[in-house]
């Protein structure tokens, strides 16, 4: 179910901008500039540098390109999607926090110890730092909501 204001024209234009995010990849075509014995040549953005500079291009080694490349493709199931409503960057820390209050949940405190010695167990390990990702709850498609889980 989509709720949408008039300036999105309908559920349908709310659903097609969506859309257009849900299937990206990590570099886009346009960003290639060669491919040849020295590696994969693409241009990249450096936000830190402001004018004529900012705009670089970069070769990797074809190895080192498809490493980074696969960072960003997800697991069997998974869907990219971008974030907006609780976890909208604005304020996603207060909005998780105050749905966390309203739901009764308690956030599981991990400390640094316990994930080195392997006391908690990861169904999956974080591509960037390598520390696990933990499950705090999995839902089915027919699973009921739970009572105090809904809004009054």
């Amino acid at each position: 179910m989509v709720y949408a204001k008039r300036p999105f024209a309908g559920p349908e234009a709310v659903l097609a901008y969506l859309s257009r995010y849900t299937h990206r990849v990590a570099i886009s075509n346009s960003r290639l500039i060669s491919l040849d014995e020295r590696g994969v040549t693409f241009r990249w953005k450096d936000y830190r540098s402001k004018g004529r500079t900012r705009l670089k291009t970069m070769t990797l080694e074809a190895h080192e390109f498809m490493r980074r490349f696969l960072l960003h493709v997800l697991p069997s199931g998974f869907h990219r999607i971008r974030h907006y409503g609780l976890l909208a960057n604005g304020a996603r820390a207060a909005s998780l926090a105050l749905a966390r209050k309203l739901l009764h949940q308690e956030v599981e405190k991990v400390s640094d110890a316990e994930v080195d010695s392997g006391t908690v167990s990861a169904t999956f390990t974080c591509p960037r730092c390598g520390h696990p990702m933990i499950v705090l709850a999995i839902f089915t498609r027919d699973q009921a909501i739970p009572q105090q889980a809904r809004p009054p």
